[in-house]
């Protein structure tokens, strides 16, 4: 069976507290995925933001960012009375105003909490007191990466991982957050799952410096002695930008890695298969090669491709992690071998259909994938928006564009309701598209453009469900045809 998906970030969900959630509005959302013959939703990372608010710069690969926690879930537990609406119309996240709104609420629930044996089994996790003292630290230092902290807090892993008396009830406060999180989060999978909806999820290659995964095993990547990378990750000049991505990422240590067995890697993406059905990887290639930028350069211009060693990772996953449902994220300037590992493993690749229009006007260009094991989209979250794309066009190519769809019999609705159509028509197995295309959205409704840093990025967000649902009701018929294709 053909599958359709909409990818649509947590955020971006509507709410009567400034950020989407896990409470009722995501229940709303599945339903209409149900009712609209959709199989999947595709959710950006749900881990705790960090440097501009990018899901791709976590302070964990393993905690949830308490910012997605449902207070009207917890009202409804009788932790908190129900608290009042708080932009509640708002089209975009203000996310410093919701957490600094959000956060007395979230302090109450704690302190009405009685802890159970789920919650003595949820925080014997090893990762949960490692992010827990993290953050308590974190706010100790008024916000200031570890790196800044004094050498007793820096190295409190190395250190043997001593009590912090003093931090002991933020500590807790942050073991709470997580606990209720995927609690949360636990409960919204099972409904999507039980009304035939998967979760893919997504997986950054790399992790923030920032990070709790940095601070307490410094030993998987390439620090100096004070803790600063001595090279970080990127890309270098490319359809995005002409400089380069220079992420900032430090660079793993792969001969530390490989003498663990690889298990900081077993340990992250055998924890995100229990929370997602599906994991895209992205960045998939520097399973293969990775831009390794010293650490000095401003830009990602200056660089080198180093090979990795993506065989011995991915079988260590395989053999270690049961059910394993890996997607590549496969874009961009690829050598061959980048595709032969994601061939080996029988991974799904992606394709873009942004991409394949040729604004030369050759649009004949490979529009049906030649596999259909590679996943169909519209655009992703670094891509314009489908009307965003048009218009940056030039009038000459919009009219071969138009003239290209009217001879493949797109003859009804805009030239982005044509391409969705034309993009459901497509051969690949999984079909996704971004909510912002199926709604036919402008610019101002972009998610990220590669390269920027900060607002607006990741900031879209609906006001409700009404405009959606009227949108996917137009392509109803043709999802649920396509999805009784065999």
């Amino acid at each position: 069976m053909k599958q359709t998906g909409i990818l649509l970030a947590i955020s971006s969900l509507p709410s009567p507290y400034g950020v989407g959630d896990l409470g009722n509005a995501a229940i709303q959302w599945i339903d209409c995925l149900k009712e609209n013959y959709i199989n999947i939703w595709q959710i950006l990372p749900f881990h705790p933001l960090g440097f501009g608010n990018s899901p791709y710069q976590p302070y964990s690969s393993f905690a949830g960012d308490e910012l997605y926690i449902s207070l009207e879930l917890l009202a409804e537990q009788g932790l908190l009375p129900l608290p009042p609406a708080f932009l509640q119309t708002a089209s975009k996240v203000d996310y410093e105003a919701v957490r600094i709104w959000k956060e007395p609420w979230l302090k109450q629930a704690f302190e009405a909490f009685e802890p159970n044996e789920s919650y003595a089994r949820f925080i014997r996790q090893d990762w949960v007191t490692d992010y827990a003292v993290f953050r308590a630290l974190k706010q100790h230092y008024n916000g200031k990466c570890w790196v800044e902290w004094s050498e007793e807090h820096r190295n409190w892993a190395e250190n043997g991982k001593p009590e912090l008396k003093e931090f002991e009830s933020s500590i807790n406060y942050h073991r709470f957050l997580q606990y209720v999180f995927f609690e949360q989060w636990h409960n919204i999978k099972e409904y999507a799952n039980k009304n035939g909806i998967s979760i893919m999820g997504d997986v950054p290659f790399y992790v923030g410096l920032d990070s709790a995964d940095v601070w307490a095993c410094k030993q998987n990547f390439l620090l100096n002695k004070d803790g600063h990378p001595r090279f970080i990750a990127g890309v270098p000049p490319d359809y995005f930008s002409a400089t380069g991505q220079r992420w900032g990422n430090p660079i793993y240590d792969w001969e530390q890695l490989e003498k663990e067995n690889f298990a900081f890697w077993v340990k992250r993406i055998g924890t995100c298969q229990k929370e997602v059905d599906y994991i895209r990887i992205d960045h998939f290639r520097a399973f293969d090669t990775f831009w390794k930028i010293p650490a000095s350069c401003p830009t990602a211009i200056e660089g080198e491709w180093i090979e990795a060693p993506g065989y011995q990772v991915l079988d260590t996953l395989y053999q270690q992690i049961p059910n394993l449902n890996l997607v590549a994220e496969d874009l961009g300037d690829m050598r061959p071998e980048v595709y032969t590992l994601r061939d080996h493993y029988h991974l799904k690749g992606m394709v873009i259909m942004e991409f394949m229009m040729d604004t030369s006007g050759k649009y004949l260009k490979d529009h049906s994938p030649k596999s259909e094991n590679r996943i169909y989209y519209t655009g992703t979250h670094d891509n314009a928006t489908l009307v965003e794309w048009y218009c940056s066009l030039t009038k000459a190519a919009q009219r071969k564009l138009r003239r290209w769809l009217k001879s493949k019999g797109y003859a009804n609705g805009s030239v982005a309701q044509k391409m969705l159509s034309c993009a459901l028509d497509s051969n690949s197995e999984f079909v996704i598209l971004p909510l912002q295309d199926v709604m036919c959205l402008p610019s101002s409704a972009r998610m990220n453009t590669p390269g920027t840093v900060g607002s607006p990025n990741w900031e879209w967000k609906l006001q409700d469900f009404e405009a959606a649902q009227n949108h996917l009701k137009k392509l109803r018929t043709q999802i649920r045809a396509r999805g009784e294709k065999v």
